[in-house]
């Protein structure tokens, strides 16, 4: 699985575990909806990290929570 995957992935089960939805993390975060939503629907390749650590404090958890996980174990290159 690429790593655009995996944290695909991730921020779902997240939002899931939280019982949020784009529009509460939107809110929670400044990060448009419309990034969010591109990503989340793969309109969107890649994400910035700057995004993902917003997207962290939104979700109330430090970035090395977000990548202690073990859907990151076998991430391949994206070429």
């Amino acid at each position: 699985m690429t790593l655009a995957q995996a944290v695909r992935i991730r921020i779902k089960n997240l939002l899931k575990e939280k019982n949020m939805n784009i529009w509460k993390l939107y809110k929670s975060t400044g990060v448009s909806a419309s990034t969010l939503t591109y990503f989340i629907n793969k309109e969107r390749g890649l994400i910035t990290l700057r995004t993902l650590l917003h997207i962290c404090e939104g979700l109330n958890i430090e970035l090395k929570e977000f990548f202690d996980d073990p859907v990151f174990d076998d991430v391949i290159d994206e070429e």
